[in-house]
């Protein structure tokens, strides 16, 4: 018999985090540390059942285990896509599935590797969350935020004008339309040039070297461009 269980009753005004584990140890821990946080939670064991769940009950964020029985994490991550954008968490334990993870065209948000702290998991969601469930932030127009000037190749921000190389330009338009996802070396590469010349992944962290050290004119304490270990580049402004 599969396990689908209903297992908060309260919480957060959002749709409840579906967890797709089928190790019930691990399932059911990070059920009491979801909903001792404050989110509801629903649990699922088998990945035959997690695409009819998802189309039926829309949740608000999946942690998704990548060895399932029935069908596996990626194949449904990429089924799930194909329907819904919901943000989706990818929880693995085997060490050769990173490249396949960390290029994130399977469409996932994050992933997590086992063994992991149940507090982890749960930072990880709530900065998730927040993300996609806050006011959009793409390119903000007010003057205490980012503006681009695409004639000039300038971006303004607070009162302030910095110039960008066409490049750069690129590389920050880029970010800033996808803001707070993350964004693989090759998928900046495919915005960086205009014309077919030959770069590496490498270029990439030279123009964001540039990019941040430019940007800190206009704030040295923030950091509007997080690396992502292994993933790659967020703009988080």
């Amino acid at each position: 018999m599969t396990m689908v269980e209903n297992l908060s009753l309260s919480g957060t005004d959002l749709p409840p985090i579906l967890i797709v584990e089928d190790e019930p140890k691990l399932g059911l821990l990070l059920v009491d540390y979801l909903q001792a946080a404050g989110y509801q939670t629903y649990l699922i064991a088998n990945g035959l059942e997690v695409v009819d769940y998802v189309r039926q009950f829309p949740p608000s964020l999946i942690l998704l285990d990548l060895m399932l029985p029935g069908i596996d994490g990626i194949s449904l991550c990429r089924e799930i896509r194909t329907f819904s954008d919901v943000p989706i968490v990818m929880v693995t334990a085997k060490t050769e599935e990173i490249d396949r993870l960390s290029g994130l065209e399977i469409g996932a948000d994050d992933y997590i590797c086992k063994p992991y702290s149940p507090r982890e998991v749960v930072a990880r969601v709530k900065t998730i969350i927040k993300r996609c469930y806050q006011a959009p932030r793409l390119i903000p127009k007010t003057p205490q935020e980012i503006q681009l000037d695409e004639s000039q190749f300038q971006v303004r921000y607070n009162n302030m004008t910095l110039d960008l190389t066409s490049a750069e330009f690129r590389l920050l338009k880029t970010l800033l339309s996808h803001a707070g996802q993350v964004l693989t070396r090759e998928s900046l590469l495919d915005n960086l040039y205009n014309d077919y010349r030959v770069v590496t992944d490498r270029t990439v962290d030279s123009h964001i070297k540039n990019l941040r050290r430019k940007l800190e004119v206009f704030a040295p304490e923030k950091t509007f461009i997080r690396s992502v270990y292994g993933l790659g580049y967020r703009w988080e402004g």
